[in-house]
């Protein structure tokens, strides 16, 4: 290659990459200044130009001009450097051109070197930049690949990695197929940007709600909290500072279809719209839907401990199937609960009064 190509490929690169002409140029000088160091095994200090313009390489010696030298490599006497240069003085430097004969096939090598180099780093700079405040986010993607352990999605100019252990249980992932996801780390390594990503995290509810639901996205409709057990049910709790607007009802949308939306997206997961109450009492009664007419008594406010009783018919439901109702309520509303009978509820000296 010679100065001319050079330039001609140095100013397609900048052009294409988008990488700083200097930046690549000031990294050359110094990766030729080693490459001489190494090659030619003569000179320790040493400078190289590159004219930005017409590509020409030049290497010079830089020695002290001293009264005394006691090194030839790094000083040279006053007596000599005038005979080079009659304005130098002691304590200034000599530049002496020493440039190779071949040290052109020795550039071209470096130069190839550099440019890639810079070319990655940049590529990475570039990516990190682009997916820089995309921390829990929800993108989309294509799923690429697979092994043993992870799905890798093609998030455009990076991947991402779908831990096998972070999908909802049960659903069934096919190549090349889009994919929401919520991204859960970013990590600039020095392999390049980390991007990990799940559908199992409770913030992807959340985002897949703001997705569909404009009110939340508008700040008409605010968002409490979230319980999630992945794959079988969830808990929202939403509210809204607007006395005329239903917050439940927006999320469900006409007819369920909204919400019936978000639960396809998630493998058929149920989910529960609660509306939320600045009153713990009902709040909590809330949360425990579908059971009704429940009585919630605050055992311990500072504790965040709760009694909850119900009748027998709407025992069962408060509870829930192996505990998960009542699990995810407390989830939701922060509070232990403790869901006794009428019975259990009399014994304790609490007596239930259906309203």
């Amino acid at each position: 290659m010679d100065n001319q190509e050079f330039i001609k490929a140095l100013n397609n690169i900048v052009e294409e990459k988008k990488i700083d002409k200097n930046i690549i140029l000031e990294a050359m000088k110094l990766a030729l200044t080693s490459a001489y160091k190494k090659n030619f095994n003569s000179l320790t200090n040493v400078r190289v130009d590159i004219d930005s313009d017409t590509g020409e390489i030049k290497v010079y010696s830089c020695r002290t001009v001293v009264k005394k030298v006691t090194d030839e490599n790094l000083e040279i006497s006053a007596k000599k450097a005038k005979e080079i240069d009659s304005t130098k003085k002691v304590g200034d430097i000599i530049l002496e051109e020493v440039t190779p004969k071949d040290f052109g096939r020795v550039a071209a090598s470096t130069a190839k070197q550099v440019v890639m180099q810079k070319i990655r780093e940049a590529e990475r700079e570039s990516i990190a930049e682009e997916f820089k405040g995309k921390e829990e986010e929800m993108v989309t993607g294509i799923v690429s690949r697979e092994d043993v352990n992870n799905y890798y999605i093609d998030l455009g100019r990076a991947h991402g990695i779908l831990p096998k252990d972070e999908i909802i249980p049960g659903e069934k992932i096919e190549m090349g197929s889009n994919l929401k996801v919520y991204i859960t780390k970013l990590d600039v390594t020095s392999k390049g940007l980390l991007i990990l990503l799940s559908r199992k995290h409770y913030g992807f509810i959340k985002r897949l709600l703001e997705h569909e639901i404009p009110e939340l996205q508008e700040g008409i409709v605010l968002l409490y909290s979230i319980a999630r057990e992945p794959g079988e049910r969830s808990k929202v709790a939403v509210y809204s500072e607007n006395m005329k607007v239903d917050p439940v009802g927006a999320c469900i949308g006409n007819r369920g279809d909204r919400v019936n939306r978000i639960m396809k997206e998630l493998n058929g997961e149920r989910i529960d719209i609660i509306k939320y109450d600045k009153d713990p009492s009902i709040f909590i009664a809330n949360a425990l839907s579908p059971a009704k007419k429940l009585k919630v008594v605050i055992m311990d406010e500072a504790k965040r401990e709760a009694l909850v009783i119900s009748d027998t018919e709407n025992l069962s439901l408060a509870i829930g199937k192996k505990g998960q109702n009542v699990r995810l309520a407390a989830r939701l509303t922060h509070y232990r609960l403790d869901v006794k009978n009428k019975k259990e509820a009399s014994e304790m000296g609490i007596v239930f009064k259906e309203e």
